[in-house]
């Protein structure tokens, strides 16, 4: 499954395969695995799985390396750092939608009323 995601990733973000990505993947699916609920397997999710596991790499690979430089000017050359941040917690959204049916519920919880 991790080749699958991957590949996807690498489509997604017009990137070439590599060893970074393929960690990042491989880590994207182990914290997906680890927010299923009971009983639900990657397989059971099928693409949504493979999708939000590459939008998760890609999320991460959006501020890999970024630094605080936001603009450098020196004489007619001038270089400005794109900010991955908004990116990223955009990326994290779309994964977190597409797999909300499989994951535990972590929202608000009903305890009941006094009376």
């Amino acid at each position: 499954m991790t080749e699958r995601i991957v590949e996807t990733a690498a489509l997604l973000g017009r990137r070439e395969k590599s060893e970074e990505l393929t960690l990042l993947c491989e880590q994207a699916a182990a914290e997906l695995t680890a927010q299923l609920r009971e009983g639900v397997t990657p397989e059971e999710c099928g693409g949504a799985f493979i999708l939000a596991a590459a939008w998760l790499a890609l999320a991460e690979l959006e501020t890999a390396g970024e630094g605080d430089v936001k603009s450098f000017t020196a004489g007619d050359v001038t270089v400005h750092k794109r900010d991955g941040e908004g990116r990223r917690e955009a990326l994290q959204l779309q994964a977190k939608q597409v797999m909300r049916p499989y994951l535990k519920d972590e929202g608000f919880i009903f305890r009941g009323v006094r009376g």
